[in-house]
């Protein structure tokens, strides 16, 4: 359990700093409810983004993003809407996935990062 919290943190870490070099700002990490979590709450200058990050060390089962499925977007998306009941904003609100494949966990010299906007439709 404490490993996959670690590479949790560390893959959000990761996601949070790629999407700082992108130009987001990060407002909020491991935002929670009691419906769910959101790994992280960033915006730029049009929406506020509810990102869920997906690190595996491979995609040889199945793409990162498949295991956001209609459940996991639907706790999502009740969190985000707990969220901004309780910090109103006028940016859109967008839901990303953001994944990362790491074949040595932290290890890894250079994850692959997959950025996909707007990915609940």
């Amino acid at each position: 359990m404490a490993t996959s919290k670690l590479s949790g943190a560390w893959g959000e870490a990761l996601a949070a700093e790629y999407l700082r070099k992108k130009r987001y700002k990060l407002v909020a990490a491991g935002y929670r409810s009691r419906f769910g979590e959101i790994d992280l709450i960033v915006e730029n200058k049009k929406s506020l983004v509810f990102v869920e990050v997906k690190l595996r060390k491979s995609g040889d089962f199945a793409a990162a993003r498949e295991y956001v499925n209609r459940a996991k977007q639907d706790r999502i998306r009740v969190t985000a809407s707990m969220y901004l009941s309780q910090n109103p904003t006028n940016l859109q609100p967008r839901f990303d996935v953001v994944e990362i494949y790491a074949p040595q966990g932290e290890r890894t010299q250079a994850p692959q990062i997959t950025h996909m906007e707007d990915a609940f439709r």
